[in-house]
């Protein structure tokens, strides 16, 4: 029996097979296990196989001819491992989806939430990773992706990790992470990656040549994401942390406030449209993955924890979503250790929070890509990344 591995050890992998079990305690993983490719329920790493060498596979699709991502909880035989019936991918595990116990006292679920989100902030930050800058001088691993709201304040107040914040000066993402880092006291730990048109420019072609993405949105977010790492491994660090997964599995999203009434989902209660959310997580963080590891970094998501993963996914609609408020339990959870201030912050998405997305469109619109064309941004970056 052979193994290779990320994000956790063959024991582990081959006990959640056995046991059905999809949150056996990892902060995701895949790889090869027995002569199969597997990837964990919440696709929180990456794996990949030839299509046209079903006998090869790598974690870096770069690294294949014509690659094709494992799809997230699924189990796909090689084609000359032990078990090779067709080598098309089953699904082995399954998200949960369990009925909140209506006995369980508010509280209690809010302290079993903080001792999770605590633990594997604190399990992350303790990692002892040490890079080497380009001065010769020895750093700490990690940093944080720092844009001041609650979720990436809630990883920033409990390490001791460097701050890093990338938009336009005079943007809502750098006003927000001074103003929250002067409120943990960590002001003198931030540092601001100013982005600009030129900037933008560059960014783009990194991030479609690393994604192979070149859709508005997917853009859009991956660009400041893009700056920040690559600002971070110039600095001679070697993980970023980020909060990811924290509006996917804490009700962060209005048209899961608004479900039923918001179109984008089709769920009738804010736990259904929060599961579609959740569900949506594998597409995401394939794109982020590929963007960080393009610079050389490589991500720490703390929030998307098995044991974080499980906790949330019992909470009751009420503390996903109370009138106006969202991500309830998160925010009283960590407001254990992060100030009011930042703990009852709404906050804007990076793309928007950071102006990347305005001023791409303006870009293309001053390149000739009319917000009349269909599509106008794609069209754009398609044009200064072609070949």
């Amino acid at each position: 029996m052979t193994a290779d591995l990320r994000g956790a050890d063959a024991v582990t992998v081959r006990a959640a097979i056995e046991s059905d079990d999809p949150l056996p305690g990892t902060a995701g993983f895949a790889g090869e296990l027995d002569g199969a490719l597997v990837r964990d329920v919440l696709g929180r790493e990456l794996v990949y196989v030839d299509r046209q060498d079903p006998s090869a596979w790598a974690f870096d699709p770069g690294d294949l001819a014509d690659p094709e991502l494992v799809p997230a909880g699924h189990l796909r035989p090689l084609a000359d491992g032990p078990d090779t019936d067709g080598e098309t991918a089953r699904r082995v595990w399954t998200l949960p989806d369990p009925d909140p116990d209506p006995e369980l006292d508010e509280d209690v679920a809010i302290e079993r939430l903080r001792t999770a989100v605590a633990g594997s902030i604190d399990a992350a930050g303790s990692i002892d990773a040490v890079a080497e800058s380009t001065d010769g001088t020895e750093k700490s691993g990690l940093a944080v992706a720092f844009s001041g709201g609650v979720d990436s304040t809630a990883i920033a107040a409990r390490t001791d990790a460097p701050l890093y914040v990338a938009g336009f000066e005079g943007s809502h993402d750098l006003e927000a992470a001074r103003s929250a880092a002067a409120a943990i006291g960590r002001e003198d730990d931030l540092r601001v990656v100013e982005v600009t048109h030129e900037t933008i420019e560059r960014a783009v072609g990194e991030v479609v040549a690393a994604t192979g993405r070149t859709n508005a949105m997917d853009v859009q977010i991956a660009v400041p994401l893009y700056l920040v790492a690559e600002r971070v491994a110039a600095d001679g660090y070697d993980r970023l942390a980020l909060g990811q997964g924290a509006d996917e599995l804490f009700g962060g999203y209005a048209k899961v406030a608004k479900a039923p009434d918001d179109p984008r989902v089709s769920a009738d209660t804010v736990r259904g449209a929060r599961r579609e959310t959740v569900l949506g997580l594998p597409d995401g963080l394939e794109r982020d993955l590929r963007t960080l590891r393009a610079t050389g970094v490589e991500p720490v998501t703390p929030l998307l924890h098995d044991r974080v993963v499980r906790v949330a996914l019992e909470l009751p609609g009420e503390l996903l979503v109370a009138g106006e408020e969202r991500k309830v339990a998160f925010r009283r959870a960590v407001g254990a250790w992060v100030p009011a201030s930042v703990a009852d912050r709404d906050k804007k998405a990076l793309q928007y929070g950071s102006l990347v997305t305005r001023e791409l469109d303006r870009l293309a619109r001053q390149n000739g890509f009319k917000r009349r064309l269909n599509d106008h941004v794609r069209k754009y970056v398609e044009s200064i990344t072609e070949p």
